[in-house]
C-alpha cells in the first residue's frame, strides 16, 4: 500500500540552527498520526515543509503520493491544513464563510450552498449558520476552521495543534469529529501539546525532540518502553504507604498483594499504569542528558 505520507532522511536549517535532523516517517492512509514535542522542537516546521509552505535542505517527502519539492501543487490539491490560529472571516456568517470558500474551490452557486449546509451539519454548526462568526465561541470557530478543510474532501488533513486554548468539552467534541473523519477514509497528522489528545485520537504517536525523532509506536507501545505499572496503597488522608512495581500481569498483583498482607497494612490500594506523560518525560530527559 502506497503510504499517504512518505518521509525520509528530512533536514531543515535556520541559519547555523538545524531544526529538523534526518527525520524519518511513514504515515498510513486512514491513519490519525500524531506528532508531540516541546515547543522548538520541530513540529510546525515539520507540518510546514509537508504542506509545501517551507522547502526542505536535504532529504525528500512525498504526501498523497507526490513530492513536495517537484510536485507542490498537486500535493496541495490533495491536503488541507488547519493551523493554531482560526482562519475564519468574522464579519461573515458560518454559511457565509463556507459558500465562499466552496465557490472560490470551484463548486457552482447551488453545490456550494448544499455542501455548506452538510458542513454546518456534521460540525455541529447547523443552529448557528446565520450568526456572525465574531459571535462564535472558540470551540465554535475552531469546527468551522476545520469544517472549511472539508469543503472538497482531502486526502490528508494536517491539523497544526487544532485544540489550543479551547476548554475541555469543546476538545473533547473536537476530537470526536476528527475521529469521523479518519473513520470516512481520511488521513490526519497531528501535532499536539496534549499528551492526553494524543493517547485518545492516535493510532500511532512519534515523539520529535532536538530536531529528531525520539520514539515512534502505538501509545501502548511507547508506555511500555517505561516499563509496568506500579501499585500503591495510600492511607484515608492520602498518603503513600507501599508502592511496588508491577507488569500488570496477575501474577505480579498476587505477589504484591501478599506483601501487603504479610505487613498487615490497611488502606486504599490503586493500580497506576504509565502515560504518554511519563514516555514523553522520560524520553526528552534522556535525549536531554
Amino acid at each position: 500500500m502506497i503510504p499517504a505520507i512518505d518521509v525520509r532522511a528530512l533536514r531543515k536549517r535556520f541559519g547555523s540552527h538545524t531544526v529538523l535532523d534526518r527525520v524519518d516517517l511513514r504515515v498510513e492512509p486512514g491513519e490519525i498520526f500524531a506528532l508531540l514535542g516541546p515547543n522548538g522542537a520541530g513540529k510546525t516546521t515539520l507540518v510546514n515543509i509537508l504542506t509545501t509552505l517551507v522547502k526542505p535542505d536535504e532529504g525528500s517527502a512525498v504526501v498523497a503520493g507526490h513530492d513536495v519539492a517537484t510536485a507542490p501543487t498537486a500535493v496541495t490539491q490533495r491536503i488541507s491544513l488547519t493551523g493554531q490560529a482560526a482562519a475564519v472571516d468574522e464579519i461573515l456568517t458560518g454559511e457565509e464563510n463556507l459558500v465562499m470558500f466552496a465557490r472560490l474551490s470551484g463548486l457552482t452557486r447551488g453545490a456550494a450552498r448544499e455542501r455548506a449546509r452538510v458542513l454546518l451539519d456534521q460540525f455541529g454548526l447547523a443552529g448557528a449558520r446565520g450568526r456572525r462568526v465574531g459571535t462564535f465561541s472558540g470551540g465554535m470557530r475552531r469546527r468551522l476552521d476545520l469544517a472549511l478543510s472539508f469543503v472538497v474532501r482531502p486526502d490528508v488533513c494536517f491539523l497544526d495543534e487544532p485544540t489550543t486554548g479551547l476548554d475541555t468539552r469543546s476538545r473533547r467534541e473536537l476530537w470526536r469529529i476528527i475521529a469521523s473523519l479518519a473513520d470516512a477514509g481520511t488521513t490526519v497528522f497531528l501535532t499536539t501539546q496534549y499528551l492526553e489528545e494524543a493517547d485518545q485520537l492516535a493510532d500511532r504517536v512519534a515523539v520529535l525532540h532536538d530536531g529528531r525523532i525520539a520514539a515512534l509506536g502505538t501509545p501502548a507501545e511507547l508506555k511500555q518502553r517505561v516499563g509496568g505499572g506500579s501499585i500503591e496503597l495510600r492511607a484515608a488522608d492520602g498518603s503513600l504507604l507501599y508502592d511496588a512495581p508491577t507488569d500488570g500481569t496477575v501474577a505480579s498483583l498476587r505477589h504484591a498483594l501478599d506483601d501487603l498482607d504479610i505487613d498487615g497494612i490497611d488502606g486504599e490500594i490503586t493500580l497506576s499504569r504509565p502515560t504518554l506523560d511519563d514516555v514523553f518525560l522520560a524520553l526528552t530527559e534522556k535525549e536531554s542528558a
